[in-house]
């Protein structure tokens, strides 16, 4: 019984780490102009695509990784440049509306150029499991479960000790205080479309290994990762990065327990109950209005 339950339970950290990096590209769009970029999941699709066509083309692994982040990087910031700044003045459900249709022309674009067949990545390094009383570890899970707490501690290093950083923890607090004090908002919220497409990107290549990938795999990852956004407290970098690890496993332990049938449901079943009762999530702060 521990073996089986230790089993869901690093399945659902393997899951959940991506999750986690989904849901803090979420927060970080969120922070720096409080729009919800649904086009998330497809920077997660593009770097796990991009990443396999290069090494099936016979690029090394470590070249072909390098090529499909900056690829998916200049997406994001070509999505901000041509598509969200011209209506920076526009009001915020137009800009969701946006950044959903950028998510179906990317899933277009992908199916035109890389076909609708899944695609993989080898391991990255072997595919022998490791024992762990009793349950199997895949070698590639330590690999995901590795480089997203090392994103994710980059990330609290670059908020905290870095100039850009502050300037972006500033805009996101008062974004016209920020732009008084001489902080370029417009430089910042290009930035965290960069940002949010690497994290994105990375995710996609460290899963792929695991899941496989498609030109449609940034559906269901993009929502789960707004799910982890909206549970951990939309706009929490660390809530994110919580609520990714949560729905994750119980998506897991749910599957394993109940039916893989529902595995997709039962983290929207979560959501539902804890917005039900906590509307700003689980670490989401109460938002109050001076009038």
């Amino acid at each position: 019984m521990f073996a089986e339950f230790l089993q869901y339970m690093l399945s659902g950290i393997t899951v959940g780490s991506i999750y986690a990096l989904a849901g803090l590209g979420f927060a970080i769009i969120y922070n720096a102009s409080h729009v919800i970029n649904f086009a998330q999941g497809e920077f997660i699709m593009i770097g796990g695509m991009a990443s396999s066509v290069l090494v099936a083309a016979g690029l090394p692994l470590w070249a072909a990784v390098i090529l499909a982040v900056l690829l998916t990087m200049l997406v994001g910031l070509a999505l901000e440049i041509f598509a969200i700044a011209p209506a920076r003045d526009a009001d915020v459900v137009t800009i969701i509306i946006i950044t959903i249709g950028a998510s179906i022309f990317l899933r277009g674009v992908a199916q035109l150029v890389w076909g609708k067949s899944p695609r993989s990545l080898p391991a990255f390094s072997g595919e022998e499991p490791i024992n762990l009383f009793g349950a199997a570890l895949a070698r590639q899970s330590l690999w995901v479960i590795g480089v997203s707490l090392l994103l994710i501690l980059l990330l609290g290093w670059f908020f905290n000790r870095t100039l850009f950083g502050k300037a972006m923890l500033a805009t996101s607090y008062n974004r016209l205080a920020a732009q008084l004090m001489g902080i370029g908002v417009n430089k910042v919220l290009t930035l965290s479309f960069g940002m949010s497409a690497v994290l994105g990107a990375v995710g996609g290549i460290i899963v792929t290994p695991i899941t496989f990938t498609s030109y449609e795999a940034g559906i269901m990852l993009g929502l789960k990762g707004f799910s982890a956004a909206v549970l951990g407290g939309l706009g929490n970098g660390a809530g994110a990065v919580a609520g990714g690890l949560l729905v994750g496993i119980a998506e897991a332990l749910g599957a394993g327990y109940i039916s893989s049938a529902y595995k997709d449901a039962f983290a929207f079943v979560i959501i539902l109950f804890v917005l039900f009762f906590m509307p700003n999530g689980l670490f989401g702060k109460r938002s109050t209005e001076r009038v």
